[in-house]
């Protein structure tokens, strides 16, 4: 392995593990929105409940991304500093919006969110969460729109050796974000809905199991309490519950529509973009209309990284020209077509110059890794549906009013909550390597040589060497493993407390209240992050 392996293996890990907190604190930011809202118009406390649970999820969620969030900044400098330098004077505006108009905002106003209870009057603090979770979205649509133009250059055109902003509408209303933008919003949707419905499950079968709540002849729910472990289990607790649920199990199959519809315009777009990325993805060797089902390398190989060792054994004709062009007979280009054609665009091998390093004078491999990009699209494929099959299995298993009492059908649920967190980052990947040996893809609609875009070998800062690179590698990837540990063990703690968990004084019973007959509610106003943790 040299640098740049180590740089792009790091760069992967970092980005992955970070971006499972990005679609939760997308989704979720506004669903907590959303139940405040409802809580302020009926003053229902079942409401309040909802926002301050889930409330107190997302600001755990939050808090994590941030930290993991500032490690990807530093690589670009570090380790990817000629990818800088090309970069910088484009990625210039939209990083500089994302952080001074959306993430300093979101920043600001969830403090004033975590602070203000109690303290701002109802309305004002309803729109600190309003702003912070609609400054998310806004941060999120400036970091696409630096990504989409590294799909999708344009707006640009080289100077001096470096991309150079020359029409920052352009940029900004890229048709690859303005599609990638939804997409992504969808697919962060369909992550908190899994997250409500998995969690909700378990604390509804947990009320069964501990006999608090119970089922007629019919089938339907029978509310109970039990006053003794304090308000947390009362029948309130209950309506959160089974609200949060069917809440969550309506999001998630919303949220696979436009998933679904929004990812077809994407594909499209990719057709036409990016052809080498959505042939391997299809593993389409040769021209043609079908869709590949299933495709499967030769066992006897070291893995189908090509097309020489590669067979299909089931495709659905015409389904591949209408996923690209709308149609079920226009011929898509495959794999063996498209290499001469970039040999001839873009040159059959690596330029003779010192910052390609050892790959200077290589012959440059236009195809993307196989394995990656074809059982990534189907892997991304298989999640969304699979959460939605659960969101539409719950909406049925509920419908009477709880859970079944099955311990591995509670099991099942909490696991579904993985599955669109899988499907966001195996597209994820499938997005980011399919672009491969690019970092910055060529736009086939600008023409001529002199086209804007980067070889990833270029990309790696000439300076650092390989030790250097591993050793980081070892330690962020250690770093990250413990802030992994720390998230999953302070989000069970908070889930399995339940709403006494972020409201203390629900678990308040006649025997833990002070002699005076006052609660910790009452003693704790003075103290403004008692909500936070």
């Amino acid at each position: 392995m040299d640098a740049l392996e180590i740089a792009r293996w790091q760069f992967g890990i970092t980005t992955v593990y970070h971006f499972l907190m990005v679609p939760l604190t997308l989704g979720l930011g506004m669903t907590v929105a959303v139940l405040q809202t409802v809580w302020y118009r009926t003053g229902n406390e079942q409401w309040l409940r909802m926002t301050k649970f889930w409330g107190k999820l997302f600001l755990i969620n939050f808090i994590m991304g941030v930290a993991t969030g500032i490690v990807q900044e530093f690589q670009f400098g570090m380790a990817w500093s000629e990818y800088s330098r090309y970069v910088g004077d484009v990625f210039g505006a939209p990083l500089a919006m994302e952080a001074l108009l959306a993430f300093f905002v979101e920043s600001t106003f969830l403090g004033l969110w975590i602070f203000g209870w109690k303290k701002l009057p109802k309305l004002a603090h309803l729109a600190t969460i309003w702003c912070a979770a609609l400054a998310s979205l806004l941060s999120a649509y400036f970091i696409l729109v630096a990504n989409s133009w590294m799909q999708h250059p344009v707006g640009a055109e080289i100077i001096d050796g470096k991309a150079v902003m020359t029409d920052a509408w352009a940029v900004f209303t890229n048709n690859t974000a303005l599609i990638t933008f939804p997409h992504t919003l969808f697919g962060a949707f369909a992550v908190a809905g899994g997250f409500l419905l998995g969690i909700s499950w378990f604390h509804l079968y947990r009320r069964r199991k501990e006999g608090i709540d119970s089922v007629d002849a019919q089938g339907r729910v029978v509310v109970g309490e039990d006053l003794s472990k304090g308000k947390n289990r009362d029948k309130t607790d209950y309506q959160v519950w089974i609200k949060s649920l069917r809440i969550g199990a309506v999001v998630a199959l919303v949220s696979f529509l436009g998933v679904a519809l929004t990812g077809h315009e994407q594909a499209k777009l990719m057709f036409e973009q990016q052809p080498m990325k959505m042939a391997s993805a299809e593993a389409a060797c040769h021209d043609g209309t079908g869709f590949s089902v299933l495709t499967l390398g030769d066992i006897t190989t070291a893995g189908s990284t090509n097309c020489d060792d590669i067979v299909a054994t089931f495709e659905l004709p015409g389904l591949l020209s209408f996923l690209a062009n709308g149609d079920f007979t226009t011929e898509v280009k495959g794999v063996n077509t498209l290499i001469p054609e970039y040999q001839e665009k873009y040159g059959k091998y690596y330029p003779e110059d010192p910052n390609f390093g050892p790959y200077a004078g290589q012959e440059i491999n236009y195809l993307p890794v196989m394995e990656v990009t074809y059982w990534g699209f189907r892997l991304m494929i298989t999640l969304g549906g699979l959460s939605a099959v659960t969101a539409a299995l719950a909406l049925w298993l509920t419908r009477k009013g709880t859970v079944p009492q099955s311990k591995w059908l509670s099991r099942l649920a909490l696991l579904s909550i993985a599955a669109p967190f899988g499907a966001n980052s195996a597209g994820w990947i499938f997005t980011e390597m399919g672009r491969q040996p690019f970092t910055v893809a060529p736009n086939p609609q600008m023409g001529g040589i002199d086209q804007v875009f980067m070889y990833t070998a270029a990309s790696v800062s000439p300076t650092v060497s390989a030790g250097e690179m591993l050793f980081s590698l070892i330690t962020l990837t250690l770093v990250y493993g413990v802030l992994l540990v720390v998230e999953l063990v302070l989000l069970t703690r908070y889930i399995r407390g339940g709403i006494g968990a972020a409201m203390p004084e629900l678990n308040e019973t006649p025997d833990t209240k002070n002699p005076d007959g006052s609660g910790h509610d009452k003693n704790d106003d003075g103290d403004v992050l008692a909500f936070a943790y």
